[in-house]
């Protein structure tokens, strides 16, 4: 019963912006370390970010540092992510990982959504 759901993909111009969403359903989120995940088609899989539970901090892969902003909103059990100055490099499927208590996040997380495509294309 514990599903992820992203939403909020779809085609962007290199240099806007677009905010991902993770939804949560059947366990609450702020217990939980959330993270951003990539994979671009014939590439491997890569982290873009992480956020630990609540109290905790957040980390991001050194490609979108000062670009993406990930955030977390417990009333509503969702987290998202912010991607300005999108480029075309950035294009992937996004999926959103989670993994309960105090731990970074890591390609073995238990807990997977089934992806929103992101598209960076003029």
């Amino acid at each position: 019963q514990l599903q992820l759901v992203e939403s909020g993909g779809g085609l962007v111009q290199p240099g806007e912006s677009l905010r991902v969403s993770c939804a949560a359903s059947g366990f609450t989120l702020d217990y939980y370390t959330i993270g951003w995940f990539r994979q671009a088609p014939g590439k491997e899989r890569e982290g873009v970010s992480c956020i630990s539970s609540s109290g905790g901090g957040t980390k991001y892969a050194d490609s979108v540092k000062g670009r993406f902003t990930m955030s977390r909103d417990n009333a509503k059990n969702t987290v998202y992510l912010q991607m300005n100055s999108l480029k075309p490099e950035d294009t992937a499927v996004y999926y959103c990982a989670a993994v309960r208590g105090s731990r970074w996040c890591n390609y073995g997380m238990p807990y997977w959504g089934k992806g929103t495509l992101v598209t960076v294309s003029s």
